[in-house]
């Protein structure tokens, strides 16, 4: 039994060390290659193909290809591309272009995608396999996961990969590793077609948008979705933005500066925490009131980043929004999921978890990146600014903050306003 929980580990930290790797340093990449103005394109791809991609592969699994050789294959092609992606901007230098890199980075993360669903699938069967607890003994095993994203930014950050294309190689050679070690683990049931044939609409689950009927999980839904647009932000943007401060003479040498990922890797670190605080929250102030915690996170994310600088102490406002960002991260999509674990039909539960997930994942963090990406590119990276030297490029940057904060505040506000309280009694079972 402990062999197995050991070996669901280095599954689950190799599946996010695989992200690590590129996703909060991409953006540095991105910037000083000369595609700044592209950031959000790259981030927004991940929402775009999760609203599709990892239904299908689930229903393959299902159906066709055991989860763990199904797991294997998608890491087999996701880190084939991601390394392809790196050698071309390695070989291309300063003449990397969007198309190319683009089209590379996709077909990468179209297959990434669904191994985050997949890796779950696999885990929770080997823990059945081997007589184990799945609510108990899965949640420690998860941890390992964070585990493995902070070890990889550091790795990326500590040898100078965040401003390179070899990040992505990194990622992909992890992807690889993991593609061989999952054919190792316990084999999956396949359970061929349905007894009754399914119409599309049912295989995909997108029956749960009846859930849309219900006014009260309308309004959540579309909270969701809202409060979704955050969640790829600062991962597109926060490295780029330590970044450009070593055009500031006074900040050039400060640590915030030299080592972005290693300040940014104290949000992972957090969000690993704060895990742990979510019972006792959820218990002693319900559902509506931790969401607005998380809300209420958001605000301060994104606030602290337009009022610090790399210099000591404002450097600590810095430290301070990836603290809060373990509550933003966490809050939200924890008790979320609880909410809606709880007010669904119990026939629809499942559905209603893929449609809460394309509701922020997908929906939301599209729109929000795409969104984040208008406004840096009109206060950060438009010609004007660029030009007007790194001060103005600043406040370009601090600008672009408040307004993220602004629309963090606006939906806080309305949730409060517009969202109906729930029985403190109801929201833990």
């Amino acid at each position: 039994m402990k062999n197995m929980k050991l070996r669901l580990i280095v599954m689950n930290f190799l599946e996010f060390a695989v992200w690590g790797a590129y996703l909060t340093s991409m953006g540095n990449y991105l910037a000083n290659h000369g595609m700044g103005m592209n950031i959000g394109w790259f981030y927004s791809i991940q929402g775009i193909v999760s609203l599709f991609m990892p239904a299908i592969m689930g229903i393959v699994a299902d159906r066709w290809i055991p989860a763990q050789k199904l797991l294997s294959l998608c890491h087999l092609l996701a880190g084939v591309f991601m390394i392809s992606a790196g050698v071309y901007g390695y070989m291309a230098v300063d003449a990397v272009m969007f198309a190319p890199l683009f089209c590379l980075y996709t077909l990468s993360v179209a297959f990434f995608m669904p191994t985050l669903a997949l890796s779950n699938s696999v885990a929770y069967n080997a823990l059945d396999v081997a007589g184990l607890d799945t609510v108990k003994d899965f949640p420690p095993i998860r941890v390992f996961g964070t585990v493995g994203f902070i070890a990889t930014m550091w790795i990326v950050d500590l040898c100078g990969l965040q401003s390179t294309s070899w990040q992505y190689v990194v990622s992909g050679g992890l992807s690889l590793l993991l593609a061989a070690y999952a054919l190792t683990l316990p084999a999956c049931p396949v359970k061929g077609k349905p007894e009754k044939e399914q119409t599309w609409v049912e295989a995909m689950g997108l029956e749960a948008f009846s859930l849309f009927k219900q006014k009260k999980m309308a309004v959540f839904f579309i909270f969701s979705m809202l409060l979704g647009m955050c969640l790829q932000v600062t991962n597109g943007y926060a490295n780029p933005f330590l970044d450009s401060f070593k055009n500031i003479p006074e900040f050039v040498d400060t640590f915030a500066v030299a080592h972005p990922n290693l300040l940014i890797s104290v949000s992972q670190i957090c969000e690993a925490v704060c895990i742990l605080f979510i019972p006792f929250f959820l218990k002693r102030f319900g559902i509506k009131s931790v969401m607005l915690m998380a809300m209420f996170a958001w605000v301060l994310r994104f606030g602290l980043f337009g009022l610090g600088n790399p210099s000591f102490p404002m450097v600590l406002l810095f430290v301070l929004s990836c603290v809060v960002y373990g509550f933003a991260f966490d809050f939200f999509n924890i008790s979320g999921s609880l909410y809606v674990d709880q007010e669904a039909d119990k026939n629809l539960r499942s559905s209603a978890q893929g449609l809460f997930v394309m509701m922020t994942n997908g929906f939301g963090a599209t729109i929000g990146t795409l969104s984040a990406q208008a406004i840096v590119n009109h206060f950060v990276y438009s010609e004007e600014v660029q030009q007007a030297g790194a001060m103005v490029t600043w406040n370009g940057w601090q600008t672009s903050w408040y307004i993220f904060a602004g629309f963090a505040l606006l939906v806080a506000v309305a949730f409060w306003i517009v969202f109906p309280k729930t029985p403190v009694q109801k929201d833990v079972k």
